[in-house]
């Protein structure tokens, strides 16, 4: 047999299990603020942890116990659309969200962390389904996978394989040698730095449950809010909170480790860092520059704090919002729409295309001129001082390549439905780099509630193919990976 399907059907289980039991995490938000949703959470959590059971139990004697890598990558697709299926059960049950393409399309918003939203009065919503909503974004962030292998032995199979599909970047850096260590330590980091801005945020005057679920999204780099304004109505102090959490939360996870461990030294050569660094001062001088000269009233600091703000918040993929930058000026749209397409560091929890890939396209491009000069020398990429192999750099090419026609395919398609283009290529945009807002009637201050419904289904899928990086989910579409050997 080529896959073993019984270990697949057994890990599924195991992770739509998981969801069921988290959303029993909500129950107590709902009644601690006496609204109904309690029960549709309860409802919601037998309808998932009920089939998650049987899943475990019926497969619970497979003798089979090896996972390949062909095994990962469709247990991870399978993982996230599963997620999304039955964590869209809370919105429709409550009848908050009464279309479940709308549940479904806010669910996998949240558990790939784009924060793209259907919500029209987000300050409406119960307790409970909005601490759900950040949840799923929260989960999403790190990876439901890497989740499953470091917090659940429960599986009793080497998680190698699933790491590497749910984090397909350019090679994986393992903290320590067992995948299973690694991902423990980068969970506990995360839930530190989660807490830590949960009690910042709180000293700045936000109440208990605003400053744990936007700590939740801000360190997932989701950007779902609490408030329909997201963070425009927010003192200075909660702003620049978010900014230095969204940036750490769009900086590898490996790197921060290394600065917990006190080895800076190590941090700044990373070139990735420094170019990630680089590309956030200078793309916020120059908005900073066109808002102060732009604006009727003068205030150098608002306009460096706005420009600030929404830069890290795009390149990171957050998606909060301070201001609309869309209604700034034509040239600071234009900025922002290609900063859709840059993204964070690899090993963070921001989607994107990401800066190193970037850097490597960049050398690579310089070498080629040296190349032309020089057509019999062997002139390598090297990237923190290491040649980067032939095979990287064209998988890099590849990427940007199948990333840029998803995105023109994207949005032709997008904008046969009925979409006006400049919404379309925002939309498209901003659901494959899994930002939130976008252009024209999906910008910052509007939302996706007007999209078709065939348009939100479309987009879904992206968010998923962003969340993958692309060639996690494309692969399940080619003959030869479903062929017998």
């Amino acid at each position: 047999m080529r896959f073993n399907f019984p270990l697949i059907l057994h890990t599924l289980g195991t992770l739509v299990l998981f969801i069921g039991l988290l959303m029993l995490l909500c129950v107590p938000v709902a009644i601690n603020y006496w609204e109904e949703d309690w029960m549709a959470l309860i409802i919601a959590s037998l309808s998932a942890v009920i089939p998650g059971f049987i899943m475990r139990y019926s497969t619970r004697n497979n003798p089979n116990k090896e996972l390949k890598k062909r095994d990962g990558y469709l247990i991870v697709t399978l993982a996230w659309v599963f997620m999304s299926a039955f964590g869209a059960l809370p919105y429709v049950l409550s009848g908050a969200i009464p279309s479940y393409t709308d549940a479904f399309f806010e669910t996998i918003s949240g558990f790939t962390t784009t924060g793209a939203s259907i919500l029209n009065d987000i300050e409406g919503m119960p307790h409970g389904l909005l601490f759900w909503r950040s949840l799923t974004q929260w989960v999403g962030g790190m990876g439901i996978i890497v989740l499953a292998v470091a917090i659940l032995p429960i599986l009793g199979i080497g998680g190698m394989q699933l790491f590497v599909a749910e984090a397909p970047g350019i090679s994986p850096d393992k903290l320590q040698p067992r995948i299973r260590e690694t991902a423990k330590r980068l969970w506990l980091l995360y839930l530190s730095l989660t807490v830590i801005e949960t009690g910042l945020l709180m000293m700045g005057g936000m109440d208990l449950f605003d400053a744990v679920n936007h700590a939740l999204t801000t360190m997932a780099t989701g950007g779902f809010s609490t408030y329909q304004a997201s963070m425009a109505e927010q003192s200075p102090y909660i702003q620049y909170v978010v900014i230095v959490f969204m940036f750490l939360a769009g900086t590898s996870f490996s790197l921060i480790y290394y600065s917990v461990k006190l080895q800076f030294k190590k941090v700044w050569a990373f070139e990735e860092f420094r170019y990630y660094l680089g590309f956030t001062v200078l793309f916020t001088l120059i908005v900073s520059l066109g808002i102060f000269f732009a604006s009727e009233e003068a205030d150098v600091e608002k306009a460096f704090r706005d420009a600030l703000f929404q830069v890290v918040s795009i390149i990171t993929t957050t998606g909060y919002a301070t201001a609309d930058y869309t209604s700034w000026t034509p040239f600071i749209t234009v900025l922002f729409f290609v900063l859709m397409f840059i993204g964070g560091s690899a090993g963070s929890t921001a989607g994107g295309v990401k800066v190193v890939r970037y850097v490597v396209l960049i050398k690579n491009s310089v070498l080629e001129l040296k190349r032309q000069l020089h057509p019999s020398a062997v002139i390598p990429v090297r990237l923190n001082n290491k040649a980067v192999p032939r095979g990287i750099t064209f998988n890099i090419l590849a990427f940007i390549m199948i990333y840029i026609f998803i995105f023109a395919t994207g949005s032709l398609l997008l904008a046969a439905s009925g979409v006006d283009f400049t919404t379309a290529i925002g939309a498209v945009a901003t659901s494959l780099g899994n930002i939130g807002p976008g252009l024209g009637q999906v910008g910052p201050v509007d939302n996706f509630a007007n999209v078709p419904t065939a348009g939100k289904w479309l987009l879904s899928f992206l968010m998923l193919l962003g969340r993958l990086e692309l060639f996690t989910v494309l692969i399940l579409f080619t003959p030869y990976f479903w062929r017998r050997q």
